[in-house]
């Protein structure tokens, strides 16, 4: 089980037909938004070319007029992340429409810049992690480290990148909680 926005989701494990699978959890995907009125064109979800290799899936879409975005890369597969971001956004849309969570609530959970894939990129670049590192302990001692280095207060302190350090660790804090 894997606890995601502070539900828990049981974990895909995909051992065949990777790429028909792929575009399979696109499809399901693009079924699940057309209820709220959105069409093809509103959603974006990149698709790998090889969906057997470790890749980050994403979503993202525009509902309410926000821009939304969820994305996944803890799984060993594209197609694995693909399917938890299909669960993901499934349940929430379940709950949206049995009034279980408010549009409000659903904003919340979902909203992002548009060029958050880039943030998240920066950000670990930020914090001296891995491009597809998603353990957030980890990240968290990059962070802490760096934040006690760089604090304006100590002898080596900088302020501009004490606050990019400050920034990275949210972008990515909100990524993988």
């Amino acid at each position: 089980m894997v606890d995601i926005k502070g539900y828990n989701f049981r974990e895909i494990v995909i051992r065949d037909s990777y790429n028909r699978r792929a575009l399979q959890f696109k499809n399901q995907i693009i079924t699940y938004l057309r209820k709220f009125g959105l069409t093809e064109d509103d959603v974006e979800i990149p698709l790998e070319g090889i969906t057997i290799r470790k890749a980050q899936a994403s979503a993202s879409w525009y509902m309410w007029e926000e821009h939304l975005f969820f994305s996944y890369n803890r799984s060993t597969k594209f197609v694995e992340n693909l399917a938890m971001v299909a669960q993901v956004i499934k349940h929430f849309l379940n709950l949206l429409d049995k009034e279980e969570i408010t549009q409000e609530e659903f904003l919340k959970l979902f909203a992002e810049d548009k060029d958050v894939v880039k943030q998240r990129k920066e950000a670990r670049e930020t914090l001296g992690v891995e491009e597809d590192s998603t353990d957030f302990e980890t990240i968290h001692q990059n962070y802490k480290k760096l934040s006690k280095e760089l604090h304006p207060d100590m002898p080596n302190g900088n302020t501009e990148r004490f606050k990019r350090i400050n920034t990275a660790h949210k972008i990515l804090k909100k990524e993988l909680s």
